[in-house]
């Protein structure tokens, strides 16, 4: 089991550490509803240095990148980043992504944790075009610094404008005293924020800093748990859950981010697929009635017939109502129609609901 940088700093902090995607990683500390709130309402920082970054170079970076990724990295100018996934070849997902243009030809590929040794064996299996690329994954940390504070607080700490970064756009610039560090305003929690790549021996005084600047704005650590929770009430997908290999991103609602402008893996399949509509959908749902929805739960119609299941499920701490994303027949999937989602011996119903979930001044 792997340890990031700052584990011994989570264990002093009182963080409960667990297993998770190879590494031990803090899941809370004051409790996933206080941390939740922290983060929409104030400012506070996630330790995700467990997750994947590659980086891609070269004349034949671009060409790689748009023949693997179902998105449109051509779109991509020196300081924008792009959300994107890496589709196989049996109509399922390998992952998803975060495409960053760094310079003219070099990108960053920011994966996740539990995806790392797989995505990297892909994308080398596949690149027959010679790429130069290159693992970051052990050398660099990340920090998620989240909330609606968080520009504000955060603002002393750099020569750059902080609250100028627009979303999905990134800045390598000085933060907290370490120089050429990425700034980039892609956070994964629908509250503002931005997220702080650096190297492992810098992530500390980073930290330190980070903790110093907002200690008067109530600034807390946010573990994994909460995280959970913030994506879930944005109707984020989290791949294990919402996408692995056997979903496709048509019918888990990422037609946005799959390009047919271009030829990339599982192109043509995935064209007729949209042409002729999935047969299953990811759905967005409110329970009805008390009641947390959980992953695997069946998901019922009205005659009590199977038609699907439940992906991420939660006890929303903004909303307090049980919210969920499944996958259910196609022909059940209207907006505001009526599931069911059965809860041990209880079928408790639920609406189907246009996301996000939880609605602020940045998404409504």
């Amino acid at each position: 089991m792997k340890q990031i940088s700052l584990h011994q700093t989570h264990i002093n902090l009182g963080a409960k550490m667990v297993p998770f995607a190879g590494y031990m990683m803090p899941v809370q500390y004051a409790g996933v509803n206080i941390e939740h709130q922290v983060v929409r309402e104030g400012v506070g920082v996630f330790d995700v240095s467990h997750m994947g970054e590659f980086l891609i170079e070269g004349p034949k970076a671009l060409e790689l990148i748009q023949q693997l990724c179902s998105n449109d990295a051509s779109k991509l100018e020196i300081g924008m980043a792009q959300y994107s996934c890496m589709p196989n070849d049996s109509n399922g997902i390998i992952d998803d992504l975060i495409v960053y243009r760094i310079k003219e030809q070099t990108y960053l590929l920011v994966v996740n944790a539990s995806n790392i040794e797989k995505d990297w064996n892909w994308i080398s299996d596949h690149n027959t075009l010679g790429a130069e690329m290159r693992n970051l994954s052990d050398d660099y940390s990340l920090l998620a610094i989240q909330g609606p504070k968080a520009v504000e607080a955060m603002s002393s700490l750099s020569s750059v404008d902080l609250s100028g970064i627009k979303y999905y756009n990134f800045v390598v610039g000085d933060f907290a005293g370490i120089e050429h560090v990425i700034i980039s305003a892609t956070g994964y929690t629908g509250s503002g924020g931005f997220e702080i790549y650096c190297k492992n021996s810098e992530v500390k005084q980073v930290w330190d800093a980070v903790f110093d600047a907002g200690a008067s704005y109530g600034i807390a650590p946010i573990g994994l748990a909460a995280r959970d929770t913030l994506r879930l009430e944005m109707g984020y997908c989290l791949y294990g859950n919402d996408l692995n290999d056997t979903t496709s991103p048509i019918e888990a609602g990422l037609g946005w981010i799959t390009k047919f402008n271009k030829t990339f893996t599982n192109s043509d399949a995935l064209l007729v697929e949209k042409t002729k509509g999935p047969k299953r959908k990811l759905v967005a749902f409110e329970l009805e009635e008390r009641g947390i929805p959980r992953h695997d739960y069946p998901v019922v119609n009205a005659e009590g017939k199977e038609i699907g299941i439940v992906t991420s499920g939660t006890m929303s701490p903004s909303m307090n109502k049980g919210i969920g994303l499944g996958y259910v027949l196609a022909e059940e999937s209207l907006l505001d129609s009526t599931i069911f989602v059965q809860i041990r011996k209880n079928q408790i119903p639920a609406k189907i609901v246009k996301l996000p979930f939880y609605k602020n001044k940045l998404n409504s």
